[in-house]
């Protein structure tokens, strides 16, 4: 496959060596549960497009977290007793997002949504992974790190994502933009020890790559998703379309928001710790405090 195919070694685009990821992280096990008895309006989100874009959203969440702790636990040996320990952290986190991820999806469906057709989709997307190369799925589930990562760190930062959301369906989300925050450099780290042998021309070329094309599949997926579940709210053609745009680009505009981050992705010797937001978490963390668990 030319996409793994080598360069010259001596063109370093990726440090083999540095590892910005903070010494004294820690990635704390927040078991905490959600939506079991609320009934929020079906506009949960206090509009008909911030309800559809994240419904669409955490639609995809159950399946694809099942797959991104499998990409990782896949090259877990060798690892270091650092980076054991933050994957094993990051699988039970991973756990606990899809255990209320599913309990939020019964809520979107009991609200009147149909979600199935974006979880069926998934699983044939999904399907189709099974005979790739397990470093490739690694590199997918790197890049979808990112974005989780980055979106989690504008939901917290920029209160008005959620301002008028139902207030526990916001706890929902700013728990799990907590626990994302924290281990999103898990993903990455894993890559690099994945690839410890490679050049880092290869190594840059891979993951640019592949952000390219999940960055494409992820917004076309999800654009179709949300336009789906907005015609069942009866808004269509181009009312669902440029509210939709609007949402996502102007007010509170979490793609325009997001851009610089994504782009830093691309820069040579990136890490997803060269921005330390651990105080997003400070700030919220003693919410959850009474639910804190060990991580090992």
């Amino acid at each position: 496959m030319e996409l793994f195919v080598n360069a010259p070694a001596k063109i370093d685009l990726d440090s083999r060596t540095s590892n910005p990821t903070p010494s004294d992280l820690d990635i704390v096990v927040r078991d905490e549960r959600f939506n079991r008895e609320n009934k929020p309006n079906r506009w949960w989100a206090g509009d008909a497009f911030g309800t559809a874009w994240h419904n669409a959203l955490s639609a995809t969440f159950p399946r694809g977290e099942a797959f991104f702790i499998e990409a990782v636990k896949a090259h877990r040996d060798g690892a270091d007793a650092k980076l054991a320990a933050e994957i094993r952290a990051f699988v039970k986190q991973e756990i606990n997002h899809t255990r209320e991820h599913i309990a939020f999806n019964k809520l979107a469906e009991n609200a009147g949504y149909d979600i199935k057709a974006i979880d069926k989709r998934v699983e044939e997307m999904l399907l189709l992974t099974k005979d790739r190369p397990a470093i490739a799925n690694l590199a997918v589930t790197m890049a979808l790190e990112h974005y989780t990562a980055m979106m989690a760190h504008e939901f917290l930062a920029n209160p008005k994502h959620f301002e008028n959301a139902d207030p526990e369906v916001r706890d929902m989300w700013r728990w799990h933009a907590v626990e994302e925050i924290e281990h999103k450099g898990v993903a990455y780290d894993t890559w690099k020890h994945a690839t410890k042998d490679w050049s880092g021309w290869k190594a840059w070329k891979v993951r640019s790559l592949v952000m390219v094309s999940v960055t494409g599949r992820f917004f076309k997926n999800r654009w179709v998703d949300s336009i789906n579940l907005l015609a069942q709210d009866g808004i269509t053609g181009w009312k669902a379309h440029w509210g939709l745009f609007k949402y996502l680009t102007v007010s509170p505009g979490v793609v325009r928001r997001i851009f610089p981050a994504w782009l830093a992705y691309f820069k040579p010797g990136f890490h997803p710790w060269d921005h330390d937001d651990r105080e997003l978490i400070k700030i919220y963390e003693g919410e959850f405090s009474d639910a804190l668990m060990p991580a090992e």
